[in-house]
């Protein structure tokens, strides 16, 4: 899933082969990656037992490898569990991989090795979530329809029934710029820099200051504007201020809040350190990195398997810079 032609795990960062320039975005599942280039062509790496890839087939991809039908003019791409999303040029989405719950939302069960429709959704969408077994998009018109496993109300529908087709966000029909997917939650960003969330809050992901779960969105205690940006882990999610400052709730157990504490949080902390400057987040299953303006990454939480990339695989509860990382 690094993409550089090997299985070997690295200590550093490595190139992936064939992506030196022209990528705009990335995205990762539990076991695949998936970038889109500047000209809307779909790239994916990793496992592939499931279709993930997307490549037509089943084989595993140690590089990229062109998606079926997607060589141009997608807008958007997101990575779930063993499952992927895009949003096409006319605002459609395609899905592909793992469809046991629904999740790729065609109506069926069964996984595909390539893209296909999501029911209902063939124009008007700008962006598109992938949690675990289910996906969320928002519309143009500010809206957000989700699709897939439901059991922990992670579809914000007000029910806990799954759905093989997309199902409208309740209460919600305009207002959404952004919404993003952990493994059982969710979270969406306002128009005006607020952030709601809904599902699984076992650890307090919802930010709400309780542990109940939601099967609707409510708003994260604090952050009710000044937010403009919002990313969730497996079951922890962070937030940019306005002021470029980092925000974490949930599940702390390896140190992903960054607070230098492994404490579970019920409503935002601030990360150690990071109190202006950052311009993008992205949080993995329990582990979060963030770019600053100076140019560099900082990583914290587990860093077993060496994601942290300082070398070490030692677990960060507070930000350790990512050693040969400098977009300067």
């Amino acid at each position: 899933q690094l993409g550089d032609g090997t299985s070997l795990d690295r200590i550093f960062p490595v190139s992936v082969t064939g992506l030196t320039s022209s990528m705009t975005t990335l995205t990762a599942g539990s076991s695949h990656t998936c970038g889109l280039t500047e000209a809307g062509a779909v790239k994916c790496w990793g496992k592939n037992f499931d279709g993930q890839i997307g490549d037509g087939g089943t084989t595993d991809r140690r590089s990229p490898v062109n998606v079926v039908g997607l060589t141009s003019g997608a807008v958007s791409v997101g990575a779930g569990s063993n499952h992927t999303c895009a949003v096409t040029a006319t605002g459609g989405v395609r899905c592909w991989g793992n469809n046991s719950d629904g999740q790729l939302g065609d109506g069926g069960t069964t996984d595909r090795r390539a893209p296909v429709d999501v029911v209902g959704l063939a124009e008007g969408v700008i962006s598109v979530a992938v949690g675990t077994n289910y996906s969320c998009a928002v519309t143009v018109t500010g809206g957000v329809q989700c699709w897939g496993i439901n059991s922990d109300g992670q579809l914000g529908d007000g029910t806990t029934t799954d759905r093989r087709s997309p199902v409208q966000v309740s209460g919600i029909s305009s207002g959404i710029t952004l919404v993003v997917a952990g493994a059982r939650h969710t979270c969406m960003l306002t128009d005006a820099g607020g952030v709601k969330c809904w599902g699984d809050n076992s650890d307090g992901q919802l930010g709400d200051g309780t542990i109940l779960g939601r099967r609707a969105p409510v708003d994260v205690t604090g952050l009710t504007s000044g937010v403009t940006a919002i990313t969730a882990g497996s079951s922890h999610t962070c937030a940019i201020t306005t002021a470029g400052g980092v925000r974490c709730w949930g599940n702390n157990s390896d140190g992903q809040l960054g607070d230098s504490t492994i404490t579970d949080r019920r409503s935002a902390v601030d990360v150690t350190g990071l109190s202006s400057g950052v311009t993008l987040v992205a949080a993995g299953s329990n582990h979060t990195c963030a770019l600053t303006a100076a140019g560099g990454a900082q990583c914290w939480g587990q860093n077993s398997l060496r994601q942290i990339g300082d070398g070490t695989t030692t677990d960060r509860r507070v930000p350790a810079e990512v050693v040969g990382y400098s977009t300067n």
